[in-house]
């Protein structure tokens, strides 16, 4: 393991403070020639940092904390014995694991999310989802990524449970607001996950996955859905769910490591500490003195805070957040059109979803026409990057969301073939994977902590537009 121990003069006394080599140090003034995301002149965002005092953005190579400091300057102010990265390189680090296994976590962390969406109903579910966020990613701030899936997944496995047995609605009201809120933590710190493996540079395929999800699961959620409950009944829809869930829950604990970098420098430092025998070396994480308590309220002051001095996110959330409310209408419309108007019956109305299915499914696949448009960019402002040079991709799903939409409700007439309002929801689904997709990235990397401050801002505007889903009578 590199980890500069090999360095210390190891012997009976304890070695010299000002002898030891700046690990930290070392690891700036390799990459200060690495282009970072600093940049970003904004005073309140600036404010937006990991609440336990060290994220991910904090001990990423090239990041400043005080724009105001030379680097000699910050270097004098680092503790020699701060446990730090080697670089990428560093065996502990989630960014050096191998390429197979960092996309099979990307993979299990998103069938999760695709998993708790093919539930959404109720809106009892989705006020769950909206509250999840704003104590699960404070939390995984303290105890990791890891714990956070595995015991939020299992309460959400469990809680399903009482919706398959229910007897009466106020059993499914409540199981389904508990398993909206325990499955959220996939839903605001997938991208968490993400940002944790990946360098900025390379974060643009794994999030296409990981925004890709949510979407597909309420797309095949009616389809598979329709078949089960055409050929069986409604409580094996949850039977299903269950099933799932268990084989969802078994891929986590196996393929799921635990990726957040405070938590994994804190493993460094203790193992640091057992190999030398000197309690000197710290993660920044083990010399943090903020509690819980208070990082989970100012996780609920934070959304309002960005979302009130912060115009661009207000309006990139309110957009999301229409957009998405459009999205679940659809869902509402197609019983409709496809029922009603062409006399579908259960499982050809759940294949009418396809449309959207197949409409996300060729966004995803124009994310390599999107990452060199990002490379152009960039090479054009001379390798600065910058977060605006992730919305190309919204910019083209905003112009195909309203012309999906215009489709679909201009063809959803009995005398205009079945096929014309699918296409327009493909159009509308390929939009709105794109505009996702580029608001997402864009949010990562302007706030420094990809899926954690992101996650919880965006569940406030988003679910006030879900709520109209309270109507029993479109269940």
């Amino acid at each position: 393991m590199s980890s500069g121990v090999d360095k210390l003069p190891i012997d009976s006394e304890k070695p010299e403070t000002d002898s030891q080599p700046d690990t930290a140090s070392v690891s700036r003034q390799e990459s200060l020639a690495e282009p970072d995301v600093s940049r970003i002149r904004s005073s309140s965002l600036a404010r937006i940092r990991s609440n336990n005092g060290h994220g991910c953005a904090d001990l990423e190579e090239g990041d400043a904390t005080d724009d105001s400091l030379t680097p000699d300057q910050r270097q004098a102010e680092k503790d020699p014995f701060e446990v730090a990265w080697d670089g990428d390189d560093d065996p502990l680090c989630p960014r050096s694991m191998a390429t197979a296994r960092k996309w099979l976590a990307v993979i299990t962390v998103g069938m999760g999310s695709l998993c708790v969406t093919c539930t959404l109903g109720l809106s009892l579910f989705v006020l769950g989802i909206a509250l999840g966020p704003l104590l699960m990613s404070p939390l995984s701030e303290f105890i990791g990524r890891r714990p956070i899936y595995l015991a939020s997944w299992a309460m959400f496995l469990i809680w399903l449970i009482p919706s398959a047995v229910a007897r009466n609605i106020a059993t499914i009201l409540v199981a389904r607001f508990i398993d909206g809120f325990a499955g959220s933590s996939f839903l605001s710190v997938a991208g968490g996950t993400v940002s944790d493996m990946f360098r900025r540079d390379q974060i643009q395929a794994p999030m296409v996955i990981v925004s890709l999800s949510p979407f597909i699961g309420p797309s095949l959620g009616p389809l598979l859905g329709g078949f089960i409950n055409y050929n069986t009944s409604w409580r094996w829809t949850h039977y299903t769910m269950i099933i799932w869930a268990f084989v969802e829950f078994v891929m986590i604990f196996i393929f799921a490591p635990e990726t957040y970098h405070p938590i994994k420098l804190r493993e460094k430092a203790r193992k640091l500490r057992k190999e030398t025998g000197d309690d000197r070396w710290k993660a920044p994480m083990e010399k943090s003195t903020k509690s819980v308590a208070l990082t989970i309220g100012y996780s609920l002051l934070r959304p309002f805070e960005l979302l009130i001095f912060e115009p661009m996110c207000l309006l990139l959330c309110l957009f999301s957040a229409i957009l998405l409310g459009v999205l679940y209408l659809f869902f509402g419309a197609f019983p409709l059109v496809f029922g009603n108007t062409y006399g579908f019956n259960l499982w050809q109305t759940g294949l009418s979803f396809l449309g959207i299915f197949i409409g996300m499914i060729i966004a995803a696949a124009t994310d390599p026409i999107w990452r060199r448009i990002n490379l152009r960019l960039l090479e054009q402002n001379k390798g600065v990057p910058e977060p605006e040079f992730r919305l190309p991709p919204a910019i083209a799903g905003a112009i195909a969301v309203p012309i999906g939409l215009f489709i679909f409700a201009w063809a959803a007439y009995p005398w205009v073939h079945w096929i014309g309002p699918i296409i327009g929801s493909a159009i509308f689904g390929l939009g709105t994977l794109l505009v996702f997709t580029g608001i997402f990235t864009f949010l990562g990397v302007l706030l420094l902590f990809a899926g954690i401050s992101d996650g919880g801002d965006d569940a406030i505007p988003l679910s006030i537009f879900q709520i109209w889903k309270a109507n029993p009578k479109e269940e």
